[in-house]
């Protein structure tokens, strides 16, 4: 599966953006995927901010975007989406989607396939 991730910008704190991650499969089904949303700041480890299963069920969030970020996937448009409310200097990050053709994880070795990262930038 290919992804392509999208959304990111500058915004300011309290702002609001809404990531797309659009993935292209060949073969498999979209719905056969667990897909995870993770970021990575400067000087700082990749971490993991959000994941929604492949087979369902409630989206997995860290601590620190709980009640501010939603994941949400729509299988029928191969798309996944992450909208990031209430933004914080500290979201500032490359934030990168991930497929794993599996079970959902917060590892990020566990995911095989990766889109190529956008940039979200919030100022105080």
């Amino acid at each position: 599966v290919q992804l392509q991730a999208s959304g990111g910008g500058l915004v300011q704190a309290g702002g609001s953006l809404r990531l797309s991650c659009a993935a292209s499969t060949s073969g498999r089904s979209f719905t056969d995927y667990s897909i995870g949303w993770f970021r990575q700041a400067p000087g700082k480890k990749r971490e993991f901010v959000a994941a929604i299963s492949r087979i369902g069920g409630g989206p997995l969030y860290t601590d620190s975007v709980k009640g501010r970020f939603t994941m949400s996937k729509v299988n029928d448009k191969n798309t996944v989406y992450l909208q990031m409310s209430s933004l914080k200097p500290e979201d500032t990050a490359v934030y990168y989607c991930a497929a794993r053709w599996g079970d959902v994880s917060i590892t990020d070795h566990f995911y095989e396939n990766w889109g190529q990262g956008t940039q979200v930038t919030v100022s105080s």
